[in-house]
């Protein structure tokens, strides 16, 4: 990239930290092809209090506190009453399993609500090159979009993780709870993020032009993407292997740098709940960071090639490679006891396939799994490197 021209992807992150959120700041902090504008915490995985907090953590850990700002976003869904925040994935602060999170350095910044920053930060970008990506409910997208309708024409893309289809959408494993196989996470049918808030999710895919430039990864997807022991080592010792560190434990218990045991004590704790609550062994999905990731297709032809990671729009092995867009609707009838204590389909996606060459939602099959691991090492060696350098000071 020329030092003259940043052409540097601009991406708005909105998240619930959340275990696997760390590693999709992480990946949109230190990634060469990526310009992160700013962060928005919203309620979801813990309370909007602890996932303002844990984003504010996060950012110290890697040496970013001072140079991303966060932004508080929406505390409840936005026709729903307050969502109890669960705790038998993420712990009760959201992000159980490790004492070595930092207090923050630096807080959110209160100037200005998350809605009226992002769409200050997405209106300084060119258009047509500038990504939203969100990874809680989505009520503080459908909340930009609702209130600045023109930004849907500006900007490149809208990432979301969420949704599950199943019937056999992906070869994943979605997981069993009480001996019933579930298409979703949260209840039989639903997946957490989407039924935190049905109505956003119904607002973003009935707007034609804005499901056009969305991105979906449902779980289908990211139980493709398991943190198995070998990705844990990966991220513990780096590409060199446990070899390499004789000076270590060989147990798994401490990596070579203290960001990397924090980021694995964390994946262990997030392996423990997905073990007991569904039934997955091998080890956690880690559905976040695809989100961010997702926004590293399309780059081939221009400056940013050699980024590029590949997400199919079809099943791998597969002879047909055609392009795939999805009419994707949500159930949105019931409460959140409906759904959690009577059996409702609260927060059910629906995929439709359309037509060949007409517009909708993309919802990958398959991507480079190998090269996504490794991208993302890459970016916890980044961090590593700015945490020796003490690049975390306020700037000039």
């Amino acid at each position: 990239m020329g030092s003259s021209v940043d052409n540097r992807i601009p991406v708005w992150l909105d998240c619930d930290p959340g275990h696997d959120d760390t590693f999709a700041i992480l990946l949109a902090a230190y990634h060469p092809a990526i310009r992160i504008l700013g962060i928005s915490t919203v309620f979801g995985n813990a309370s909007l209090e602890k996932t303002t907090r844990n984003a504010c953590s996060i950012l110290t850990s890697i040496s970013r506190s001072h140079s991303i700002p966060v932004y508080i976003g929406a505390s409840h869904a936005l026709h729903r009453p307050h969502l109890h925040a669960p705790t038998d994935i993420h712990g009760e602060s959201g992000l159980d399993g490790t004492n070595l999170l930092p207090t923050p350095l630096v807080g959110p910044n209160t100037s200005v609500d998350a809605v009226t920053a992002m769409s200050t930060a997405l209106r300084s970008c060119a258009p047509g090159t500038a990504w939203v990506v969100a990874t809680g409910s989505f009520t503080n997208a459908a909340q930009l979009f609702l209130s600045h309708p023109d930004l849907v024409s500006h900007i490149k893309g809208l990432s979301l993780m969420g949704g599950a289809f199943g019937t056999g959408f992906t070869p994943a494993i979605l997981g069993t709870v009480d001996g019933v196989p579930r298409v979703g996470n949260w209840t039989q049918f639903a997946e957490f993020n989407v039924l935190a808030d049905p109505e956003a999710a119904h607002a973003i895919f009935s707007n034609k032009e804005l499901a056009g430039k969305t991105t979906l990864i449902p779980l289908d997807l990211t139980h493709m993407v398991l943190t198995t022991e070998q990705v844990r080592d990966l991220i513990l010792y780096g590409p060199e292997g446990k070899e390499a560190h004789p000076e270590l434990p060989q147990d798994g218990s401490k990596g070579k740098t203290t960001l990397r045991t924090m980021l694995v004590e964390l994946l262990m704790f997030f392996a423990k709940t997905y073990a007991d609550v569904f039934g997955i062994t091998e080890g956690p999905p880690l559905h976040d960071p695809l989100a961010v990731a997702a926004v590293l297709t399309g780059l081939v032809g221009t400056p940013l090639e050699e980024y590029q990671i590949p997400f199919w729009d079809f099943s791998p092995g597969t002879v047909e490679k055609h392009r795939e867009r999805f009419e994707v609707t949500v159930v949105t009838e019931g409460t959140y006891e409906d759904a959690r204590v009577n059996g409702a389909k609260t927060g059910m996606t629906v995929a439709k396939p359309l037509p060949e060459g007409e517009e909708g939602v993309r919802i990958p099959r398959g991507l480079d799994i190998p090269l996504f691991w490794k991208v993302l090492e890459e970016c916890v060696s980044r961090a590593d490197e700015a945490n020796a350098r003490g690049d975390d000071v306020l700037p000039n």
